[in-house]
């Protein structure tokens, strides 16, 4: 575990960009080639999600700056959760139940933006993407950009998150979030198999159904235990019955040009199903 923490270490953040970067363009390619879509529409509807990349990515570089100062000085304090188990310092305790403990607290994160109606404001901006696919791992408003890395500053506060288990769990993460909102789906057996304890895109194609009680259902990040274990579990939508976007929502015009999205949030529409 050692030589994996050395390797993300090691290893600059452009090179994680470049592989994330790799793996969303081999995905995309697929999805055009298998499933024999109109490569004229998808481009369109890509190049429209790509575009907050450029919004999001300042965001996201500067306020890591703070998770990782939060995360040195937790340590050098032995601040956190982590801490309060014996033997904080082995394997075990740094990167299993540091990873377990937050997926757990995404999770958390992701049913307060949820339930939160201002903060719903500006995560719909994702829901509202009527044409799911891999594009749309990145179609996130940089507010909610700024909300997402804050509340993770606060969870590595908590717990007291190691460096070497940030990038871990990022790695992971950023993994899971690709292939959950690829356009490919798992075999029913397969997907009942790995979606016992992971999320799979059978799983979170549902959370992107434009209706409740969907919407509000499949909230897991990597792992979907938390699910389960707190009743949000749903696995009964087949793709003929999936309709993706949010009701409130589902005019292509207003969800398909960037400057609009971007206001999305400050229009009175901006609300709960």
């Amino acid at each position: 575990m050692h030589k994996i923490e050395s390797y993300f270490i090691n290893n600059p953040n452009s090179s994680q960009v470049f592989l994330y970067a790799g793996i969303i363009l081999l995905l995309w390619l697929f999805e055009g080639i298998v499933l024999s879509v109109s490569w004229k529409n998808k481009w369109k509807h890509t190049f429209t999600n790509i575009l907050f990349i450029a919004t999001a990515l300042p965001i996201q570089l500067f306020m890591t700056i703070f998770v990782l100062a939060t995360s040195a000085w937790a340590i050098k304090r032995h601040h956190g959760l982590l801490f309060l188990f014996h033997h904080s310092n082995s394997v075990f305790v740094k990167y299993v139940i540091a990873f377990i403990l937050l997926d757990l607290c995404e999770y958390i994160y992701h049913v307060i933006m949820h339930k939160v109606k201002l903060l719903w404001s500006f995560h719909l901006v994702h829901h509202s993407d009527l044409e799911l696919d891999v594009s749309t791992t990145v179609r996130e408003h940089p507010v909610e950009t700024f909300i997402r890395t804050a509340f993770l500053i606060v969870w590595v506060y908590l717990l007291g998150a190691s460096f070497g288990v940030l990038l871990l769990r990022q790695t992971a993460q950023t993994i899971s979030n690709i292939t959950s909102h690829t356009q490919f789906r798992l075999p029913k057996t397969l997907n009942t198999i790995i979606g016992w304890v992971f999320i799979t895109p059978n799983l979170h194609h549902v959370h992107h159904h434009y209706e409740l009680p969907y919407t509000d259902c499949n909230y897991g990040d990597v792992l979907s235990i938390w699910d389960r274990i707190f009743n949000t579990h749903f696995n009964g939508l087949s793709r003929n019955e999936l309709k993706f976007g949010v009701n409130t929502h589902m005019d292509k015009k207003e969800t398909s040009r960037f400057l609009g999205i971007l206001g999305m949030p400050f229009n009175k529409s901006a609300k709960r199903q």
